[in-house]
């Protein structure tokens, strides 16, 4: 994946993490720490929120490996390079 593609994918992961922040009121790393930790257990026993916990879990992990791909090729080439002069649509 080029750079610009990485960027306007986890935008688009972005827009929906924010619906469930908004739902949930905490941020999507907060909410991911404590899934992991086990803390949010108790959710288990209402098929919403353990469906949401189960989507908001993956699309945050999608965004998480754009994320660490971005960061990766922005470290092997140089800003400059990374611009796009023509708009991706």
């Amino acid at each position: 994946m080029e750079v610009h593609e990485l960027v306007i994918e986890m935008k688009l992961l972005e827009r929906r993490l924010t619906l469930y922040e908004e739902k949930y009121g905490v941020l999507s790393e907060d909410f991911y720490s404590a899934l992991l930790s086990g803390e949010l257990k108790e959710y288990d026993a209402f098929d919403e929120t353990r469906t949401d916990f189960s989507r908001w879990k993956g699309i945050y992990e999608t965004w998480l490996r754009r994320k660490q791909a971005y960061s990766q090729k922005m470290k092997e080439s140089d800003l400059v390079t990374a611009i796009r002069y023509q708009p991706a649509y």
